[in-house]
C-alpha cells in the first residue's frame, strides 16, 4: 500500500486529508509539526509527502530540504502564501508540487495521483522481451511471431502500468485508479474482464497464464 505522510499542523484540513487519502487507499502517517514529520519519515519512509509551510516549530522548507537530504520522494507543499517568492522557494528546496489553500480535495488527489506516476520506478530497457510477446513500451507497442498485436487504450494502460513493475505486485486498486479514476476503486469487475481479453491477446495458453498473474484478492503481476 502506498504510503503518504502528512505534515500540518491544522487539524481539521489534517483530520480531512486522513480520511480522504485513506478512502482513496493509502496508507496515512500525519505529524503535526517539523520535527515529527522528520522523525515519522525517518521511522516508516513514506511513498510521497505532503508537507504544509506554516508549521509551529520550523517552516515546512525545512521538511522538504531534511527530506531532500536522503529521499527522492515526491513532496507536494500547502500553503496559505499565494506569492511567487514562496512557491520559487518551496520548489527549489527540492518540493515536486505546490498547492494554495484552500484547494479542492479533487485537485489535490489528482496531484498526489500525478506525483505518484512521475515518480514510478521505470524498466532500464524501454522495450521488454518475453518468449511470446514484445512491449516497447516508448512506442507504446506490443508485437508477437506474426505482427503488431492491436490492443484497445484501456488493453494497453494496464499492461503498461504491470510492465512499468515487472515482477512486482499491482493491487487492484491502484490498477483501477490510474485506469479509470478513483470513483472506481471496487469495480473489481473491470480489471477481470479486460485482463482475460489481454491473456486472449498475449498468453499462449490462457487459461494457464505465464505472464499476466493474477494474485487473488490482490491485484496482479507481469512476470517477462
Amino acid at each position: 500500500m502506498t504510503r503518504v505522510l502528512v505534515v500540518d499542523d491544522d487539524p481539521y484540513l489534517l483530520r480531512a486529508l486522513r480520511i480522504n487519502l485513506t478512502a482513496h487507499g493509502y496508507q496515512v502517517h500525519t505529524a503535526t509539526d517539523a520535527a515529527g514529520g522528520l522523525a515519522t519519515a525517518g521511522r516508516q519512509p513514506p511513498d510521497l509527502a505532503i508537507v504544509d509551510l506554516g508549521l509551529p516549530d520550523l517552516d515546512g522548507i525545512a521538511v522538504v530540504e531534511g527530506l531532500r537530504g536522503w529521499s527522492r520522494v515526491p513532496i507536494i507543499v500547502l500553503s496559505a502564501r499565494d506569492a511567487e517568492a514562496a512557491k520559487v522557494a518551496a520548489l527549489d528546496a527540492g518540493a515536486d508540487d505546490y498547492v494554495t489553500k484552500p484547494f479542492g480535495m479533487d485537485e489535490l488527489l489528482a496531484r498526489v495521483r500525478a506525483a505518484l506516476r512521475r515518480a514510478a520506478p521505470t524498466p532500464d530497457a524501454p522495450v521488454i522481451s518475453t518468449a511470446a510477446f514484445t512491449v516497447d513500451l516508448a512506442a507504446k507497442r506490443v508485437t508477437g511471431p506474426d505482427g503488431e498485436i492491436r490492443l484497445t487504450p484501456t488493453e494497453w494502460h494496464l499492461l503498461e502500468i504491470l510492465a512499468r513493475h515487472p515482477d512486482k505486485l499491482v493491487a487492484q486498486r491502484q490498477l483501477l485508479r490510474e485506469v479509470w479514476g478513483p470513483q472506481y476503486q471496487t469495480e473489481t469487475n473491470y480489471l477481470r474482464v479486460h485482463l482475460a481479453n489481454l491473456r486472449r491477446k498475449l498468453e499462449p495458453d490462457p487459461a494457464r497464464p505465464r505472464y499476466l498473474i493474477t494474485e487473488p484478492g490482490l491485484g496482479y503481476r507481469f512476470v517477462p
